[in-house]
């Protein structure tokens, strides 16, 4: 299909462009191609300057920019004087280089893996397995085992952060389902990348396939998982911290994890409890744990940061901090690390989409004085060195860490591949019952 679009859009803004005076090709055409190139770089200004993304586009996203401003120019400037066939392609042309540029953008970010999710996404339409509260409850009453997972929408309560989120997820195995009360399960926080919605990783990246195939290898077992709203909006990023964005961070700790606990009966000790993300949301993962090792025993981060961010170390303090260095340093997870010390029971799996060496570090307190400013770039957009920085740094207060490649891509399905390879790992370090604990790669 982008094969297809692609093509038509070509031959579309060709038929648009088609024969006509010399002055004109020589004039407008020219203008046309240096106008989408302005829109080209202008893009790419905004994207690194907002820090929306760490991984280059593809090419043809660029190729089709600068088709939309070409295609653009050549309505305005070429309506005058063409005739009414040359007049339609013209017009038709701009919506068709947009479409192109969407579909690059979604090839990019894997956001929309079928044309039926898309659909699925654009028309509201859910899984039959999205079920509310009130279906849950009547299914408890009347004794219901299903044999495979349900999600559950949620609405959390704000009551301690005051954040403005949207409908929530919670995953619950059917082991769930097997006594009454229910077991006191592991439970798991997820999160996706830094724009979209909180049930992202179930439709976005497979998640909801991985746990059914990984449900039916353990007798219904695995961890509860929750899915968060950590933006609010589809195009807030709130980098899970408390801000002028939003008390993110509030929400999650204070709101999300005391309702899990009390509406789903799971384990509340933090050797029971893991954080798992992808992007933004592995350094939302990483952040929150070191943060709150009182809550969270493992983490799983894919293609993460060094910490919160929101384009420089300035922009992000001023961006997401209102400008309060001190209020950037609470959040970052090297000085949460470094104020905090040695760490007990914590593990880390890191997980990249880029070419590295396998990484295994036990976690013994070293006593290293920590990295100096210019052995720790903020500014880092390669994952491997990222990964391998992490592990290095927590390591050395206790916090036994893998760095593992995932022979994927930086994308929601690259983010769902890596996903399955952590979560066995994962479902056994939370105490999963029937699911045997298994070392991190590389540990003996």
């Amino acid at each position: 299909m982008v094969i297809a679009a692609q093509v038509v859009a070509a031959a579309v803004l060709l038929a648009a462009i088609g024969r006509r005076s010399p002055r004109w090709l020589l004039l407008w055409l020219p203008i046309a191609v240096i106008v989408g190139g302005i829109f080209a770089g202008l893009t790419f200004w905004f994207i690194h300057n907002q820090g929306l993304s760490e991984d280059p586009a593809p090419a043809t996203f660029w190729v089709w920019i600068v088709g939309l401003g070409a295609a653009i120019v050549v309505l305005i400037f070429g309506w005058r004087g063409a005739g009414w066939p040359r007049r339609i392609a013209a017009f038709v042309a701009v919506p068709l280089c947009l479409l192109c540029v969407a579909l690059a953008l979604n090839t990019w970010t894997g956001y929309f893996p079928t044309v039926q999710s898309a659909w699925d996404r654009m028309t509201g339409t859910e899984s039959p397995r999205y079920i509310d509260q009130a279906t849950l409850a009547d299914m408890q009453r009347q004794g219901v085992r299903p044999t495979q997972g349900v999600v559950v929408k949620v609405t959390t309560p704000d009551a301690a952060s005051g954040f403005q989120h949207r409908q929530e997820y919670v995953y619950l195995p059917p082991a769930w389902f097997a006594t009454s009360p229910p077991p006191q399960l592991p439970a798991v926080m997820m999160f996706g990348g830094q724009f979209g919605r909180p049930d992202d990783w179930l439709r976005s990246a497979d998640a909801l396939a991985t746990l059914d195939n990984f449900t039916a290898r353990h007798y219904g077992n695995a961890p509860v998982f929750v899915f968060p709203d950590v933006g609010g909006t589809f195009s807030t990023d709130t980098e899970c911290v408390n801000g002028p964005r939003g008390n993110a961070a509030d929400h999650l700790i204070k709101d999300v994890v005391p309702y899990v606990i009390s509406t789903f009966s799971v384990s509340p000790k933090a050797e029971n409890w893991g954080v798992a993300g992808w992007s933004s949301g592995g350094t939302c993962a990483l952040m929150l744990a070191v943060m709150h090792p009182d809550v969270f025993s493992a983490i799983v981060s894919v293609d993460g940061q060094l910490g919160p961010n929101a384009g420089t170390r300035e922009q992000t303090i001023a961006r997401l901090f209102g400008g309060d260095a001190a209020a950037w340093e609470e959040f970052d997870p090297r000085s949460a690390i470094i104020r905090h010390g040695p760490y007990t029971g914590m593990s880390a799996w890191f997980a990249v989409s880029s070419d590295t060496t396998a990484e295994y570090r036990p976690g013994e307190h070293t006593d290293v004085p920590p990295s100096t400013p210019a052995e720790w770039d903020t500014n880092s957009e390669n994952h491997a060195d990222i990964a391998h920085a992490l592990c290095s740094l927590v390591s050395s207060y206790g916090i036994e860490c893998a760095v593992v490649k995932t022979h994927a891509s930086h994308d929601f399905q690259g983010a769902g591949d890596a996903f399955a390879d952590a979560l066995p790992w994962l479902a056994g370090k939370l105490g999963t019952p029937g699911v045997r604990p298994i070392p991190m790669p590389g540990a003996k």
